[in-house]
């Protein structure tokens, strides 16, 4: 019984992830997409491309945390990559640290991705190292 939900919180949390991951996919459809989710001018072709690809990029980790979620086999690496991908953005969001108020909001997604990641985190963990049952 804790096996099962120590298991749907996994993949709930992955889901989550997985959509937050998700979100920034419409950005390959143009500027205006990524200024309405970066509150940026992106008047540069160059800076637009490289920004696309990044929508791009986010949707691929987006689709391979979905897939995580269903097998279990992939998860380990899905939580590696999340924490690198949150923890990644986070530091240089803080570390730059005057963003504006469209970031603050992607801030604040990848503080609930990380939050996430440590909820299926733990119960991975107890999942992975619960003690086996013994019959007597």
């Amino acid at each position: 019984m804790l096996s099962t939900a120590l298991r749907t919180i996994v993949t709930l949390m992955l889901i989550l992830v997985s959509l937050i991951h998700l979100m920034p996919l419409i950005g390959v459809l143009g500027a205006e997409h990524l200024t309405s989710l970066y509150g940026l001018s992106l008047a540069d072709p160059n800076i637009l491309i490289l920004m696309r690809h990044r929508a791009i990029l986010f949707g691929l980790l987006g689709v391979f945390f979905l897939i995580a979620a269903f097998r279990p086999r992939n998860q380990p690496m899905a939580l590696v990559a999340g924490y690198m991908s949150v923890i990644g953005f986070l530091v240089l969001a803080y570390s730059g640290g005057d963003y504006n108020a469209a970031l603050a909001r992607v801030v604040q997604a990848d503080l609930i991705a990380l939050g996430a990641l440590v909820i299926a985190s733990i119960c991975w963990l107890m999942l992975r190292f619960k003690p086996k049952d013994t019959e007597h």
